[in-house]
């Protein structure tokens, strides 16, 4: 016989009843899930809820918000600053010679190049020959920002721009991509991506939409990494959506021969026995998350068709974003379904504009980089003009950004007869804010003669988070779990140079 002792009765003693069934049969009744719901979503039910709660630690903002919401437009494989947004004349000037024949330092003998840089392909990245600019610049707005000849449009938004010059990653490959979006190295242990922790600090503004959302096509999977809520749990997870008008939410469609008032019946019955089934495993985080994807799934069933019904657009407003031009339509209209969803109240929008990788232009960099930059260049200043027209820019923050920058050197590894390209470069590169408590107009941080390394007011890629955290109102410290160690460079500081 088992010692009794040793392994007691898994049931309650005799005449008691548990108080988990006790909850769930007082809760199963329709009243007492909304009044659970509600004392939830006030902050009175959630103090004592274990793990991290569906609102945050706090529920809502730590200190008065200067906006309300962001739109992150993220340009894959490594944008060349150099040809963008950062120009060095120095490189016509020495094209063609080695960095020992300039007058500048030797940039991969300064402690920066390896301090900046972690390998995780082992390949040779040095390049001895210099490699001259492949596109012409020009000053524009009223602060003479120069910007590239290849960005006629976003020219005349420069007043509106924040120009971050002096950014730098460390992973010299394109996981560098995900650490932009999470903070950490591939050789380190990840973190929840930026949007998750906006996601997790802030309520929702609009609870028949998603807080985060995912725009853009990608064939690589590792791109979900940019929107992975990892320890914060599922719920805080982006959700993709299609600008497919026939199937905008996957799943999303009612079955044929459903009528509506039989889902609801259907949705709410599905409810009750959730409910009693998270009372039942409450720290089972895949539950709460899925009871929280099917009611939201059937809010979304009416609410994302209208949302991202671009057919109720100007042809005016079409023309803004280049919906009417073949190369430019795709783009125009991830950015023109931004704005929507920013309009409705989602809290972060990602819109993944370019193919992944597609801005890695190893070889052939000036015809790539002119034809990526064609087909972005009118959508997003479309953008830009578009929320400043309508007030949105005054709770909206945009973000443009990228992995890394590319080399000064020319890149020499393929086995090309005339290489005409760039390698990658996480040492410096450009990213630029527009929007809500943003100081246009202004050009922040500064690398070398070269553009080689940062020299001035160096910033690694959570110090973009950290800004968009102050913004929103949010202290990264007060969103820490407990048991899980971020390091001090995970919380970032924020770019104070660029905030109005």
């Amino acid at each position: 016989m088992p010692d009794r002792r040793r392994y007691p009765i898994a049931g309650p003693p005799c005449g008691r009843v548990r108080r988990r069934t006790f909850l769930a049969d007082v809760g199963f009744g329709f009243t007492g899930l909304v009044l659970g719901s509600m004392l939830h979503r006030d902050g009175i039910a959630r103090a004592a809820a274990p793990g991290p709660s569906p609102m945050g630690v706090d529920g809502g903002p730590h200190f008065a918000p200067r906006a309300k919401n962001v739109i992150w437009i993220f340009l894959s494989g490594g944008v060349s600053h150099l040809e963008t947004w950062d120009p060095k004349p120095a490189l016509n000037r020495y094209a063609g010679k080695s960095y020992a024949e300039t007058p500048y330092e030797d940039p991969f003998a300064s402690p920066l190049f390896r301090e900046r840089s972690r390998a995780v392909v082992g390949e040779d990245r040095t390049h001895a020959q210099i490699f001259p600019l492949q596109v012409g610049f020009r000053k524009h707005g009223e602060a003479g920002v120069e910007v590239s000849d290849w960005w006629p449009e976003l020219a005349t938004c420069v007043d509106d721009i924040a120009f971050v010059r002096s950014m730098y990653s460390t992973d010299n490959d394109h996981a560098a991509e995900f650490q932009f979006h999470h903070g950490r190295h591939k050789l380190d242990p990840r973190e929840p991506s930026i949007g998750s922790w906006i996601h997790y600090g802030l309520g929702t503004l609009n609870e028949n939409l998603p807080e985060f959302v995912f725009l853009g096509k990608y064939g690589d999977t590792r791109v979900r990494e940019n929107f992975d809520a990892h320890y914060l749990g599922p719920e805080h997870g982006g959700v993709e959506l299609s600008l497919d008008p026939g199937a905008p939410l996957p799943f999303g469609t009612r079955p044929e021969g459903v009528l509506a008032e039989e889902q609801r019946e259907q949705f709410a019955f599905i409810r009750d026995l959730n409910a009693l089934s998270g009372v039942e495993y409450p720290e089972d985080d895949q539950l709460r998350a899925r009871i929280r994807a099917y009611e939201l799934a059937y809010r979304m069933q009416a609410s994302v068709p209208e949302a991202l019904d671009l057919g109720v657009e100007s042809a005016e407003t079409e023309r803004l974003y280049g919906i009417d031009r073949e190369e430019t339509a795709v783009y125009g209209r991830r950015l023109l379904a931004a704005r929507r969803m920013a309009e409705r109240g989602v809290r972060f929008t990602l819109v993944y504009l370019s193919d992944y990788g597609e801005w890695d232009s190893h070889n052939q960099l000036r015809d790539l980089h002119a034809r990526s930059c064609g087909r972005v260049d009118r959508p997003i200043a479309g953008l830009l003009k578009d929320l400043k027209r309508r007030g949105l820019d005054e709770e909206t923050v945009v973000v443009c950004c990228t992995e890394f920058g590319r080399t000064p050197g020319l890149e020499v590894r393929d086995t090309t007869v005339n290489p005409t390209g760039r390698d990658h470069h996480p040492h410096a590169f450009t990213v630029w804010l527009a929007g809500a408590g943003i100081k246009g107009g202004t050009v922040h941080g500064k690398t070398d003669e070269l553009g080689f390394h940062v020299v001035e007011d160096p910033h690694y890629v959570t110090d973009v988070h950290a800004t968009l955290l102050r913004l929103l109102g949010l202290d990264p410290r007060r969103l820490d779990i407990p048991g899980r160690k971020r390091l001090e460079v995970d919380h970032g500081r924020p770019i104070e140079g660029i905030l109005a």
